[in-house]
């Protein structure tokens, strides 16, 4: 099927099979490889990206069905502050999370500039950290939400 998806603000036409991910498209159709395949069953995050500004797991979605909201990707122009925030937080440790993690604090300030704790926790649940570095990524996510980068 012919479709037409919106990803970092640029429009792409693409030949894809209806069964296809919307993580599939971007790794492999565009080269955008931050979004990650982790469980394949939406349960870790690293798949994570924003549609339409809310975080969702790309290898849940599929591409035919995401024509009509915008994509964002790890890729996206506009997230420097909130990465400078990760890597001064030292929130990133393997890396293999931070795409996902960084797109859901995005979707998080964006919603609610100024987050408590509780509320930080609750919308990074989605997103699993092997290395469990949760502590530094609130920290990051904080200081992103005071301007500290």
């Amino acid at each position: 099927m012919h479709i037409a998806l919106t990803v970092n603000d640029r429009v792409h036409t693409l030949d894809v099979e209806p069964r296809v991910s919307l993580l599939e498209v971007l790794r492999d159709g565009l080269g955008l490889t931050g979004a990650k395949l982790g469980c394949d069953r939406g349960e870790c995050g690293t798949c994570t990206v924003l549609a339409g500004g809310r975080p969702i797991y790309s290898c849940l979605a599929l591409a035919c069905e995401s024509q009509d909201v915008a994509i964002e990707t790890i890729e996206a122009e506009g997230l420097d502050p909130l990465q400078r925030a990760f890597v001064a937080a030292d929130a990133l440790q393997c890396g293999f999370c931070t795409p996902g993690q960084i797109l859901s604090a995005a979707a998080l300030l964006r919603h609610n500039p100024r987050p408590s704790d509780e509320q930080i926790t609750h919308a990074m649940a989605g997103n699993l950290c092997r290395c469990g570095t949760y502590p530094k990524i609130r920290k990051a996510i904080r200081m992103a939400a005071r301007g500290k980068r």
